[in-house]
């Protein structure tokens, strides 16, 4: 999905990753429209245009997060919308609200498609500092194939820089295929769909050759909300 400018007078511009439609907004009442009576919605000004483009193309727990204004106290607040959400106290190990059972030394990855099949992009995020540690697309595909591409890349990139951290992702369906090694989609190889199946073909061929001992977790959303991960477009 492209950035959405809308001109104003005023230098001012409004971030919306979680939305109606997400994008870049210039005009105060045009961002409301995006963000009123969604569930959840994910947004933050900036003073320019640069600033709002980075923030959007990278998490959004990056921005939300402040410090709290008493004097001297350095914890964190999250701001989700217009809801407030304080982590624990003893949560230091983090800059996100995550639960006290998610690791903050790990990543979390996730996929979004605009229609199924559609434009399909991935990513992956470090818990501790809610940095985008890699994202890739969009490129023609369906979400369950980026969300199976988004823990491979995930695995293959931890044992490149030797490091070895839990891996949380919301979707079963890719945790499944990526412990038989095979990514079972139904989508037709195409032209079109080329490119992506290149892409599914090496990364099967990464799972048969190489040996890991990451752990593949499943991300509750029922219980603790969207993966930090997550792109804000449901």
């Amino acid at each position: 999905m492209g950035l959405l400018y809308i001109p104003m007078a005023k230098n001012k511009y409004y971030v919306v990753w979680h939305g109606v439609e997400p994008g870049i907004y210039t005009d105060w009442d045009a961002c409301k429209q995006q963000i009123n009576g969604f569930e959840g919605a994910i947004y933050k000004s900036f003073s320019t245009r640069e600033e709002a483009e980075e923030a959007y193309n990278s998490s959004p727990y990056i921005y939300i997060t402040r410090a709290k204004k008493n004097a001297g106290d350095n914890s964190k607040v999250a701001m989700n919308g217009s809801q407030v959400v304080t982590p624990p106290t003893d949560r230091t190990d983090t800059v996100l609200p995550l639960p006290l059972e998610v690791q903050a030394e790990s990543l979390a990855v996730d996929a979004a498609c605009s229609g199924n099949p559609g434009p399909m992009e991935y990513r992956g995020v470090y818990l501790r500092t809610g940095q985008v540690v890699f994202h890739f697309g969009p490129v023609h595909g369906t979400n369950n194939i980026g969300e199976f591409l988004a823990i491979v890349h995930a695995l293959a990139l931890m044992k490149q820089k030797g490091v070895n951290m839990p891996i949380y992702s919301d979707s079963r369906n890719a945790i499944l295929w990526v412990k038989q090694k095979k990514c079972k989609t139904k989508l037709e190889r195409t032209p079109r769909t080329e490119e992506l199946y290149q892409l599914i073909e090496r990364a099967e061929k990464w799972l048969k050759e190489n040996k890991y001992t990451t752990p593949i977790l499943k991300w509750d959303t029922s219980r603790w909300g969207e993966v930090p991960a997550d792109f804000g477009r449901k």
